[in-house]
Order: structure tokens, then sequence, then C-alpha cells
């Protein structure tokens, strides 16, 4: 089936639905869209000082479990968009998600509706708007969510695209990319036979969980079981960049192909010589080479660390989060609270 507003592989949704994220239940709505449940931090995506001063409230231990309530997200974690279903309209479609969950569960959130997404067509984004509106007019608050960065390959080569940065930024990306000179690049793909070798799968998996681990934000932690029905799938178009010097393995970062865009989805590296080697910088501009030598029209590289991105000439499209509280106390708190739970547009400001 293909959604409204889907960018990934149909195959990546159904290996999401079949194994999801530990502690998650995922499961396809009466309308045939995503959807999954799990506790849910509050405190996940607030700002750091509206964060740190509820946390140095009295007795915060005892309580702090009223931030982390059984959450229904509508949408998934392995895709940039919600993905919905124009077999029903909007209307309808927010009315079936309120009546469905709203009541079973003490939040309810529409995440990741995208504003007018560039990446998207036209008629994904008309749908995404109705949906927000139908869904505001049923109570659900409007928080600002992530900032999507990505990069339209509308250079002629990587030396052409650093000339748009100023000499300073030219000259740093330039010394961290000699590191590129110490590594052997190959582009691999899911399906490969190597995948089918246990102990290739447990090393791709550790070098993910390397990187989820350092990570500020952890909320979905992927399994063993979903890395390897994904490695192994042989219908995916999914080039994975490998990164060794000599016989050691350093990272890996796993894009897909689709709508002739790439769309980076899932890193794994070894620490420190992936910090030493500069990976994170070197596999960007891998991936944009990549893009233009294939030419493709985006590259889209996900949500985390806009900060980085900006600087790394990042474009970026917003989205929003549509949440219904069931307690019509916490809703009212909550509403006045929102603005510490959009951080994202300061970030790459």
């Amino acid at each position: 089936m293909k959604y409204i507003n889907q960018l990934e592989p149909t195959e990546l949704i159904d290996i999401f639905l079949t194994h999801p994220p530990e502690h998650f239940a995922a499961w396809l709505s009466k309308d045939e869209v995503p959807a999954f449940s799990a506790k849910f931090d509050l405190l996940t995506t607030a700002d750091d000082d509206f964060k740190n001063k509820i946390q140095k409230l009295p007795f915060f231990n005892r309580w702090q479990h009223w931030f982390k309530p059984k959450t229904c997200f509508v949408g998934t974690t392995v895709s940039e968009y919600a993905l919905l279903n124009d077999h029903v309209d909007a209307n309808q479609l927010a009315q079936n998600l309120k009546t469905a969950y709203a009541k079973q569960y003490p939040f309810l959130i529409v995440k990741d509706l995208p504003l007018a997404s560039p990446l998207l067509s036209e008629k994904d984004n008309v749908y995404s708007s109705q949906l927000i509106t139908s869904l505001k007019d049923r109570g659900f608050l409007e928080v600002e969510g992530q900032a999507l960065a990505w990069v339209p390959i509308d250079f002629t080569s990587i030396d052409d695209l650093l000339t748009r940065f100023s000499y300073s930024r030219r000259k740093n990306f330039r010394r961290k990319l000699r590191s590129r000179e110490k590594v052997q690049i190959n582009v691999l793909n899911c399906g490969d036979d190597c995948f089918f070798n246990q102990a290739v799968i447990d090393e791709y998996y550790q070098y993910y969980l390397n990187v989820y681990q350092q990570s500020e934000v952890h909320f979905d932690l992927l399994t063993k079981p979903f890395f390897t029905q994904l490695l192994q799938n042989k219908t995916i178009k999914s080039p994975i960049f490998t990164y060794h010097q000599d016989d050691l393995f350093i990272g890996f970062n796993l894009c897909f192909i689709v709508n002739n865009m790439l769309i980076d989805k899932y890193i794994g590296m070894i620490y420190p010589k992936a910090r030493e080697l500069n990976l994170y910088y070197v596999s960007w501009f891998v991936n944009l080479e990549y893009a233009l030598q294939q030419g493709f029209t985006h590259y889209i590289a996900g949500w985390t660390d806009p900060e980085v991105k900006a600087s790394l000439g990042a474009s970026f499209t917003f989205t929003k989060h549509l949440v219904y509280i069931r307690n019509p106390l916490l809703r009212g708190i909550l509403r006045k609270l929102i603005g510490h739970f959009e951080s994202d547009k300061e970030k790459v400001a």
C-alpha cells in the first residue's frame, strides 16, 4: 500500500509493524493508518531550561511517572512523516482516530504532519493541512514538530557546493574531509549475501546501538529482528555505505532510494575511532556526492542534530504534532506550556 506522505519504501513500514521498537506495540488502524503505543516521557522534547526546572521541583523522583503516560501515536518512528490514507477524507479520519483512541489512552499524538513540505506532492500537503484543521476542531492541541533536514542536489561538484560557505567554514570542512583519504569506502545493499551471516548482523546492530546510546534523545530502540529483516530484504533499493580503516570496520550509513531521492536513515559507528576520523562529516559529503553522481534531486538527511546539519548547509521543513489530552485539567495546563516543547526552529534559525 502507498500512503499519503510516504517517502520511505513500503517494505520498511511493514517491517516496523512486524518488529516495532523495544517495548512498543504497533498496528494499522481500521482506516489502515500505521499507529503505535508506548510509554512516552513528556520531557523528551522539552527545552533544557524547562526540563531542568521541572526536575528540580520537590520530590520529582516520586511523581516523575506522571510525565511518562502510556501514549498512542498515529505515525511510525521509521517514516519522516505520519502515513495517512486518503481513501477516507481528512475530516472523517480525524473523527475516527479520536473515537478509537482518545478514551483508551491519556495522550493521543498524531505525529509529524507536514507543513507545505517541498518533498511531497501538493495532494499530500493539502490532505495533511485538512487533517490538522479537523483535529484542532476536535480539541487537539497543535505543537511545533521537528526540523527535517534536506539538501537540493543543485550543485555540479562538492567543490562547487563548498563555494557556498564562508571561507572559515569551507576551510574547516576541507580539514575534516582529509580523513576521507584514510578510509576505504564501499557500497553494499540490503539483501547482499553478507547479511545472511549472523556475526555480520550482530556487528551492524552493535554499531547502531553505539550511536543510539550516545544520543541525547532515547525514544525508539529498534530491535535486532528489525535490523535482520531489513538487512536481508532483497527488494529495497538501499545503498549501505561502509567505512573501513585497514581491516577495522568503523561505521555504516544505510540509505534508501525513493522517488529519485536519497534518504539517509540509519547510521552505526565505533567510537572513538569514528570521531577521530570525522566520520559524520565524511559520510555527509559522501552521500551528497553519491546523490549527485546518481542524478538524484534531493538528499533527505533526517531529524536529528539540526544545528550541525544547518552548519553543513541543509535546508529544513517543519511538521506539526496534534495532541489530544484526555484529562481536561491537564489539557488546560499543557496548553499554556506548549512553547517549551518547540525548540527545533530556534536551533536552525
